[in-house]
């Protein structure tokens, strides 16, 4: 157990950033080269006997000339992030560094902004309503695109073919979100028709904006380095696809559009936080956690899966087998599996802020003095394993959070930039639609065992160039 807070020593904050920016580059190159990342916190962990330290974050300089944070890798140091009376979100949504506003048609969108700033105020209130409006459409359209998705996997694997879960998941998870809050299909044909592209689009205009800190792409490290990052990307290489997307949402979103310009929101500016909404923060967390909970289970074997299987069967029995709100609130496993998978591998490894004055902040062991101006960083992957707080946390255990002890453990899973048991407000930073992507991975796991017993998945490549496919469904 932590010593109680009125009898933590007061340590300084060990670590240090080196020489002026030569520290920095030797940071970056083992962050992602000669270390990787686990092993890049792991080891200084170790080193300084502390979960928190100070150390540069990638991509230092020359891209981002203050690199400088202090790291927090517990469950008792990284909530000071939340808390918005004693840190800064401005500007930090990807870290020490902000792509160009050009890749957003030139405006600061939602998740660059302070609370503290009207704009947020407005823009997030506005998606909170987006949300509502459009709530009764979520998982009727979720059903209809990943059924689609579902009859190509099937069809696929008659006749002989890769079935790729990686590559499906962005057809239905964007077709999806586009259906539901645009209300028109982006592959009808048309003027502003987007194809089978919309999804590919959506990861093409985002991977240039995280590319300063994105490592195991499957280049070279070498070509890495030099091409991601040491100089950003311009949004020129993406413009077409952006065009794209901002087209469709201009022209189809028209509810939702009108909505923001009733509350004092410029339509362009809208349309440029809509897109980064649908195609940034949702299709692109949906694009990593659901091929990653269905990697999950299968590492969890048939036995699982049937016992998934039978839940589902049982609460649909109810809804004219259908997955609905009602039904999903009668899976404890789903829950839990999902709830599980967002602590394993959280699809949002990193938060960060900035002090607004000096305060202090404890770990487990130790208080630490932090000065106005200093910039706070935590690893979700390594906060969410913190073993005093989850027991065998290495482990991915579907049933971790079943029962009244499991219940109380939710409050502890930090994905969406708050507390599990918090809400969303215009007043903090955790994600607006915290309560419908955990609504939306609930449906994924129900839709997926509502239709099958089992699977069994195969998979190329490493890294965040993985490659899933299924190589059996079983009905």
């Amino acid at each position: 157990m932590a010593v109680p807070s009125s009898k933590l020593p007061l340590k300084a904050i060990p670590g240090d950033y080196g020489v002026p920016y030569f520290g920095a580059i030797k940071d970056r190159l083992d962050y992602f080269w000669l270390q990787g990342e686990e092993q890049f916190y792991r080891s200084r962990m170790a080193k300084y006997n502390s979960t928190v330290f100070r150390v540069n974050m990638p991509p230092g300089p020359p891209i981002s000339e203050h690199p400088q944070v202090i790291c927090l890798l517990d469950q008792k140091s990284f909530p000071i992030l939340f808390d918005v009376s004693k840190v800064e979100k401005k500007d930090v949504f990807t870290g020490t560094y902000m792509p160009s506003v050009s890749f957003t048609s030139g405006y600061r969108v939602c998740s660059y902004l302070d609370p503290s700033e009207e704009r947020h105020t407005k823009l997030k209130q506005w998606c909170f309503e987006v949300i509502a409006m459009n709530g009764r459409n979520f998982l009727p359209e979720f059903h209809k695109s990943i059924e689609e998705s579902m009859v190509l996997w099937e069809t696929s694997l008659a006749k002989g073919e890769k079935t790729s879960v990686s590559d499906e998941v962005k057809q239905f998870a964007f077709n999806f979100l586009m259906r539901a809050v645009c209300h028109h299909d982006p592959a009808a044909p048309g003027e502003y028709s987007l194809g089978r592209n919309g999804g590919p689009y959506a990861t093409a205009w985002a991977n240039p904006q995280l590319a300063p800190i994105a490592g195991q792409t499957g280049l070279p490290h070498v070509v890495e380095e030099l091409v991601l990052h040491t100089v950003p990307l311009p949004s020129a290489l993406v413009k077409k696809n952006y065009d794209a997307l901002y087209n469709f949402i201009k022209n189809y979103a028209t509810e939702a559009l009108d909505r923001a310009e009733a509350m004092g929101i410029e339509r362009n500016d809208a349309t440029a936080n809509l897109l980064f909404f649908l195609c940034f923060n949702a299709y692109g967390g949906f694009s990593i956690f659901f091929p990653l909970i269905t990697i999950l289970i299968s590492s969890c074997g048939p036995e699982l899966m049937h016992d998934l299987h039978d839940e589902v069967t049982k609460a649909v029995a109810a809804t004219d087998g259908k997955v609905t709100l009602q039904s999903i609130e009668n899976m404890p496993l789903v829950k839990s599996v999902v709830y599980e998978a967002f602590r394993f591998k959280p699809p949002v490894p990193y938060q960060y802020g900035k002090a607004k004055f000096d305060f202090t902040i404890e770990n487990h062991e130790n208080s630490f003095e932090v000065k106005k101006g200093e910039m706070l960083y935590g690893y979700q992957p390594i906060v969410m394993h913190d073993p005093k707080v989850f027991s065998d946390p290495d482990q991915f255990l579907p049933r971790r959070f079943m029962g009244p002890d499991g219940e109380k453990l939710i409050k502890y899973i930090f994905w969406s930039n708050g507390y599990e048991t918090d809400e969303p407000t215009t007043a903090n930073k955790q994600c607006a639609g915290k309560d419908l992507v955990v609504t939306m991975a609930r449906a994924f796991v129900a839709e997926m065992f509502l239709r099958y017993k089992e699977y069994t998945l195969t998979m190329e490549g490493a890294g965040n160039a993985t490659k899933v496919f299924f190589s059996d469904l079983k009905k």
